[in-house]
């Protein structure tokens, strides 16, 4: 507004716990459990690493060193360094993602809802690394389909949460709520895009709180 098979739900809306599962079954893990350990540091490293720093300013030979691991084995885990910062992107925008559950629980009315949510989506540190990321997808159509499955995640949680936020306020929304999530991270990356690429006007231009429709009934 982040399971014993794939086909599981997550017990939780937006679960780090449920995250990390999805990120270990992103990829075929190496069958031995040191090839996870391994695979596991790097993107942790990756998600600490990018997150204070731009994409082009971090060598691969970094983070390798801070997992305690080869840079080759970059390669050998997730096939690229591009690969590598799409899957750390996402994941640290899922996790970021956890913010809105607690802010939204906290709200009494439609309105603060809407306006809660707006402001702290944008607000989200993860938010304009996911949309660089998004942006390396576009020159990379072999790492598209990752991007792909983790919006598609990300919506999924987002539909959850609302769900579970109009049944415990009684309140409803005018279209489906996976339509209604997926709307508003559109807005939420889309106004992102637009700061970031230096046009005109900030994010905060945008009425984002005029994107949702929850309402009393």
């Amino acid at each position: 507004m982040s399971i014993s098979s794939p086909r599981k739900r997550c017990p939780s809306l937006i679960s780090r716990s449920c995250i990390a599962y999805k990120y270990r079954m992103s990829t075929s893990d190496p069958p031995r459990s040191r090839g996870r350990r391994t695979r596991a540091q790097l993107l942790e490293q990756a998600v600490t690493i990018f997150s204070g720093r731009h994409f082009g300013s971090v060598s691969v030979a970094e983070i390798a060193a801070a997992a305690g691991a080869h840079p080759n084995q970059i390669t050998y885990y997730f096939g690229s360094k591009d690969a590598l910062f799409v899957h750390a992107a996402f994941l640290m925008l899922l996790r970021d993602a956890e913010r809105l559950k607690p802010v939204g629980h906290r709200q009494r009315t439609p309105r603060a809802f809407r306006e809660a949510m707006a402001r702290t989506a944008l607000a989200l540190p993860a938010v304009p690394i996911a949309v660089q990321a998004m942006s390396i997808t576009r020159h990379r159509p072999e790492l598209q389909p990752l991007a792909q499955h983790d919006l598609d995640l990300l919506f999924r949680l987002a539909e959850r949460y609302l769900t579970a936020v109009l049944e415990r306020h009684d309140w409803v929304i005018d279209r489906p709520a996976l339509v209604e999530a997926r709307t508003f991270w559109s807005a939420v990356l889309g106004a992102r895009l637009i700061s970031e690429s230096g046009f005109g006007g900030r994010s905060s231009d945008i009425d984002l709180a005029g994107v949702l429709t929850v309402r009393t009934r």
